[in-house]
């Protein structure tokens, strides 16, 4: 199973988003998210990357926060 990655292009307002699989340092680019096709999304990845630069990282947030973008990622998709 992989492990679905997010990331944010401030540059083109995209949500990068790659997959891993369990157990591996590959990352596989899937595809970009436009923040106009998806804006809660782009604004849950965008509050996850902040999550990771807070001076009190806190994982239990993190890790909520993460799958809170899994499931809107999945919604994204049901979608398209």
């Amino acid at each position: 199973m992989a492990n679905i990655l997010f990331a944010i292009d401030t540059e083109t307002d995209e949500v990068i988003v790659s997959e891993s699989q369990k157990g591996s340092n590959k990352i596989d680019f899937v595809e970009r998210v436009k923040k106009g096709d998806d804006v809660i999304l782009y604004n849950a990845v965008v509050t996850l990357a902040s999550l990771t630069t807070a001076s009190d990282f806190d994982a239990p947030i993190f890790k909520a926060m993460d799958k809170v973008c899994q499931m809107l990622y999945t919604k994204y998709k049901e979608k398209s």
